[in-house]
């Protein structure tokens, strides 16, 4: 995720994507490609509030959502103290596996910190946000994605990340998801597909079945397709017709949209703070 603007002059790009309000569709594909990874879906399995009551879900996602933000328009000092959070986090983190996950031994130990894991939550985003991003509001040119990949890597070292141990660019950011779905880590285990379940039949949607189809064609027609296979998803033409329908929906709709409904606040106000400071910009 890019950090504020102190890291890079102008993160153009970020700002253009993050600040869209329908990105929302787009986390659940983020979500369930991380949960792929064996040892991210066990850390969230152990850890994570994501199951604690039928509001925990929606409690995370606001959390992460506010840290994405933040970093993104907060500003130097607000960016490094979410991050900090984030750590802080993290530090509570950790363990080891008492059953065999997918390709890694029972007793392998995980942490959130493992730059490897971060790596691949990093990576995820990047593809879906991007993906949601050209699904529901317009194309990203080549020089867009590339700028997008470096704008987020500036955020690394305040993760404990090197920049260079991201993708700075799409082509890296393509050669890094092959090279990771072919590695043989990732595999859909029994513990990814019940958070996968949990995710996307949350018993806060469970009468108000338009919001949770909305959410779910988006989460699931975004995933790679051997993903989606390995959670066992069905998907036929038909869902593939209904998300090209919706897609056209909203990008047709979404101009109409009052931009105090379709922008982040902290990205409308860090717009108009930098048409005083940038007039140009």
């Amino acid at each position: 995720m890019s950090t504020a603007s102190s890291v890079l002059d102008v993160p153009e790009v970020s700002w253009k994507i993050h600040g869209e309000v329908v990105l929302l569709l787009g986390w659940g594909s983020a979500i369930l490609l991380q949960f792929a990874h064996p040892l991210v879906a066990r850390g969230v399995a152990d850890h994570s509030g994501f199951r604690r009551g039928w509001l925990a879900p929606w409690r995370r996602l606001h959390r992460t959502l506010h840290a994405m933000v933040t970093l993104t328009f907060g500003g130097e000092e607000a960016a490094r103290r979410i991050a900090g959070a984030i750590n802080a986090v993290h530090d509570r983190v950790h363990g080891a596996l008492t059953d065999a996950e997918g390709p890694f031994p029972r007793g392998t130990r995980y942490t959130a910190h493992d730059p490897a894991l971060l790596a691949w939550v990093h990576a995820t985003c990047l593809h879906a946000f991007m993906s949601a991003y050209e699904l529901y509001v317009g194309p990203l040119t080549g020089d867009d994605k590339d700028r997008y990949c470096a704008e987020s890597a500036a955020a690394a070292p305040l993760l404990g990340l090197s920049p260079s141990s991201l993708p700075r660019s799409q082509a890296e950011l393509d050669a890094y998801m092959a090279r990771m779905l072919a590695s043989g880590d990732i595999v859909v285990t029994a513990t990814a597909r019940r958070l996968a379940r949990e995710l996307l039949t949350p018993p806060v949607l469970r009468h108000c079945w338009p919001v949770r189809w909305l959410l779910q064609l988006t989460a699931v027609g975004l995933l790679p397709d051997a993903i989606r296979e390995a959670y066992g998803i069905r998907w036929t033409a038909r869902h593939r017709r209904a998300l090209v329908a919706l897609a056209w929906l909203v990008r047709h709709a979404r101009p109409l949209v009052p931009p105090p409904l379709r922008q982040w606040p902290m990205a409308r106000s860090a717009r108009r703070a930098r048409a005083r400071t940038h007039p140009v910009l």
